[in-house]
């Protein structure tokens, strides 16, 4: 269970994140970052995955017995810019996988633990059209939060809120692009497959202008039961509960067809800026919200493991999910 009253942040990117975790078979982990520019007309999200929890190969090592989440590692990058959008996730093996207590690196791209923050750097290529994603990003944040949320009654899934407000300067190549803004960093570990803990999930973190940050979780286990989280980050950067969260509103389904949903308060123009990203299992977008009587502006997440599950589904990944494995 998590404990609220728990002392919570610090400074320690070593601690927070913990990159040379073990990871048990047919388990995951993965580290978390989305940034928003600071004139609102850019945004990335990136997230390094041991135990690659949307690959369709480790799926089907996990359906032959025991699995090694080593050798399914890889590293996803989603850029939005007004010109357009690069998406990118290849997936790769034990040997191109290099860990230690201050950096993560996947085949051609590395997280690093530098002194007063994250450095990112990144090499990587679209599919099936391929594009090179080339770049450079630093992070800081001036407190950070160890904790982890259990996700479900189960004990196998958590959640880590590392970084809830954090600064980010972003410098591309491929494609051409510079520039500062907010960002947010988390975690998720699990002892076996996402699919087999939940149904689906919504998840939100939406910042105001001036640096809170709002966190909701909802989610349906396996088993029917329904979960949340809804928490708060405050200018102290310590995520508190939010005491009387508000209600669950619709929102459009996507192309594909997966529900979407978020919490803020009623009669707010609550809204989908932008769908980000729009799969058969899984959708991104940007929303607009309001709660604790302030509006929002934030990254959005809908997942449908029931979809995942289906082998038709996992048939289509791979034209944008390779595997290239040493």
């Amino acid at each position: 269970m998590h404990d609220l009253t728990a002392e919570p942040v610090g400074t320690d990117w070593q601690a927070a994140l913990a990159l040379d975790a073990a990871v048990p078979a047919g388990g995951y982990r993965w580290w978390y970052l989305d940034a928003l520019s600071d004139d609102g007309s850019q945004g990335l999200t990136i997230i390094f995955f041991v135990g690659s929890v949307f690959s369709p190969y480790y799926a089907a090592a996990r359906r032959r017995g025991r699995a090694d989440p080593l050798a399914h590692v890889a590293v996803n990058v989603g850029l939005y810019t007004p010109r357009g959008r690069r998406w990118t996730m290849t997936e790769r093996g034990r040997r191109d996988l290099t860990r230690s207590a201050d950096r993560l690196v996947v085949g051609p791209s590395a997280l690093l633990i530098r002194p007063g923050g994250l450095e990112l750097e990144l090499s990587e290529m679209t599919a099936p059209i391929p594009a090179r994603v080339r770049g450079r990003i630093r992070l800081h944040a001036d407190r950070l939060d160890a904790r982890w949320f259990e996700l479900g009654a189960s004990g196998h899934h958590q959640w880590q809120p590392v970084a809830p407000h954090a600064r980010i300067d972003v410098e591309f190549d491929a494609p051409a692009l510079r520039w500062s803004g907010t960002a947010y960093v988390d975690g998720n570990r699990g002892s076996e497959p996402l699919e087999d803990g939940f149904n689906a999930w919504n998840w939100s973190r939406a910042t105001t202008g001036d640096g809170r940050t709002v966190v909701f979780y909802d989610y349906v286990q396996r088993d029917g039961a329904a979960g949340r989280l809804a928490l708060l980050s405050g200018a102290d950067g310590v995520l508190r509960p939010v005491e009387t969260p508000p209600p669950v509103i619709a929102l459009p389904r996507t192309l594909w067809g997966i529900p979407r949903a978020i919490r803020s308060e009623r009669g707010a123009l609550t809204s989908v800026a932008r769908t980000l990203e729009d799969g058969p299992f899984y959708a991104r977008s940007l929303v607009r919200l309001r709660a604790i009587g302030q509006d929002f502006v934030g990254v959005h997440e809908s997942l449908s493991l029931d979809r995942f599950r289906r082998r038709g589904v996992q048939l289509l990944l791979p034209v944008r999910m390779p595997r290239r494995a040493r």
